[in-house]
């Protein structure tokens, strides 16, 4: 279903529309946050979002055999079970459905704008606000909320010649469906996680598939069925039984993290599993040798998949592992020198996560972009939703909250109740600004980093977009996910440098009348804290 575009927008060439809060994206994270913010009565928000729909990647990610890796009851929101998924894993088309209703069930869909452009958000140092400018008209709002998410952005490959191909060519995530793929000779670039579920598709309907792999993948089997009816009745009426299915899908997942991020010993057995599947699926032992991975497993991205490995063995389809060296009007070309005619390439190369384009648009107090912050000292962050230098925004799915094992939408719920509560601070002891300390920042990633040094995505053997250019890991969350909820179940104030509206200063025309400005220290922030809550 699309969605026009509300009469929330502010037209373009007319006077900036003025917000408390402003929301960028509508992925899980957006929508959970607008759902949150009216929960907590809170009207005068809204969501920007550059898609005709809510959904994200979810709305996006529309190729042949789209899933999620996570079961199905985990990979939702705690406060909307579903009791009507129809298998252990669902597929895009049903989370896409599940995310709509959830939009239209917590009635928040009048907050949105659609169709809807960021162009850039900059802190105004003067009003101490951020401006935002879309493709929707202009926009000032007091506290901004990113939640564009890690996946949202297609990392196109840099190949000779690629611009000069004649046939289709399109990214995973653009997935072009007026293109009949049927009986055509196609490439797919890629074995990532979206290409384990093109490949088996196109292997069905093509006559001849070339798959390009650069690092062999770990792959586990998928325990996925569809579910019975008598489960179907007994989440739906049995009280508390779908509760206890999640908390049992929980549990058995964070088992994982001892061997991910705290001793990767324990990764041999899930490694043992993974070289059982791969022998029995593939017989062909120079085949096995090719998608035989050369690092621990858990190092990337762990993969599920029943059916990609039958569909390398297929006859009509081949793994190049010599990579490639250029691609013609009419081949792809690998760097042993021969040439493979196609009509098609299929790019699935995933995106842009340490290194997005987004970062570029978002400007700081100081005038630097976040895409500068994060290049002179690496993407780093304070909990995963505040960045020094960026007041009064906050961060969704922001650094170190990625996951190797389990289901984000855990991750995005441990940080709306971090962010909500900022907000509420924020109302209650009318604060002006707030900005995450540098020293808070550095001391809490120095201490991420130490724990990261441990873990299998450190020490596994592999290069990963995990990493980012300065050899850190700015990606993921080096611990038990019930541990990310514990440190944000509060917002804490004292790790903050705030100024009190009061104290701003004051704009009249162009004239800016010039006061007083505390900038606490934490002892002296939280002095004011007390003195506030004293007074109440």
């Amino acid at each position: 279903m699309s969605l026009p575009v509300t009469d929330t927008a502010a037209k373009p060439g007319a006077a900036p529309r003025e917000v408390d809060t402003l929301i960028i994206g509508s992925g899980f994270a957006g929508l959970g946050a607008a759902i949150k913010l009216v929960q907590e009565g809170k009207t005068n928000f809204v969501v920007l979002e550059r898609g005709s729909d809510v959904g994200g990647t979810w709305r996006d990610n529309t190729y042949p055999g789209a899933a999620c890796d996570v079961p199905s009851h985990l990979y939702s929101y705690s406060f909307a079970l579903n009791p009507d998924w129809t298998r252990s894993f669902s597929t895009q088309p049903e989370i896409q459905r599940y995310i709509s209703s959830v939009s239209r069930k917590y009635n928040v869909l009048d907050k949105h704008v659609f169709n809807c452009d960021v162009q850039y958000a900059q802190w105004n140092n003067a009003t101490a606000r951020w401006e935002v400018q879309t493709s929707q008209g202009a926009f000032v709002a007091k506290i901004v909320v990113s939640a564009v998410g890690a996946l949202c952005e297609p990392s196109l490959p840099a190949i000779k010649g690629i611009e000069g191909f004649k046939g289709e060519i399109f990214h995973s995530a653009r997935w072009n469906h007026d293109a009949d793929l049927t009986g055509k000779r196609v490439a797919v670039i890629g074995t990532g996680a979206s290409a384990i579920q093109i490949v088996p598709q196109l292997a069905a309907k093509v006559s001849q598939l070339d798959v390009y792999q650069r690092t062999a993948p770990w792959i586990l089997p998928r325990a996925d069925r569809e579910y019975t009816k008598a489960e179907h009745l007994a989440f739906k009426y049995i009280p508390g039984f779908q509760k206890l299915s999640r908390l049992g899908i929980y549990l058995m997942r964070e088992t994982q993290v001892v061997g991910l991020a705290k001793a990767p010993v324990f990764m041999k057995p899930l490694q043992a599993a993974a070289q059982v599947h791969l022998r029995r699926q593939i017989k062909d032992k120079g085949l096995r040798k090719k998608v035989t991975p050369n690092f621990q497993i858990g190092c990337k991205r762990m993969l599920i998949s029943n059916n990609y490995y039958p569909a390398l063995a297929q006859p009509n389809t081949e793994l190049v592992t010599d990579g490639i060296a250029e691609v013609t009007a009419n081949a792809v070309v690998d760097k042993s020198g021969k040439a493979r005619e196609v009509d098609a390439i299929v790019v699935a190369t995933g995106f842009h996560v340490t290194d997005s384009p987004t970062f570029a648009g978002i400007i700081g107090k100081d005038g630097r972009s976040a895409a500068q912050v994060f290049d002179d000292s690496g993407q780093q962050g304070y909990k995963g939703s505040a960045i020094a230098n960026f007041p009064n925004m906050f961060f969704l799915v922001g650094p170190n909250t990625g996951l190797g094992h389990t289901s984000m939408v855990f991750m995005i719920e441990s940080q709306l109740n971090y962010v909500v509560d900022a907000i509420n601070t924020v109302e209650r002891h009318d604060i002006g600004t707030i900005e995450v300390r540098q020293d808070a920042q550095d001391r809490y990633n120095r201490e991420l980093q130490d724990k990261l040094s441990h873990s299998v995505w450190n020490n596994g053997g592999c290069a990963s977009w995990y990493l980012d250019k300065h050899g850190n890991n700015t990606t993921l969350w080096p611990g038990f996910t019930f541990e990310f909820r514990s440190i944000t179940r509060k917002f804490d104030l004292a790790a903050y440098d705030s100024v009190a509206t009061t104290d701003l200063p004051t704009v009249t025309g162009d004239r800016i009348v010039a006061t007083e400005i505390m900038v606490g220290t934490a002892d002296a922030e939280q002095n004011i804290d007390d003195e506030k809550v004293a007074a109440e």
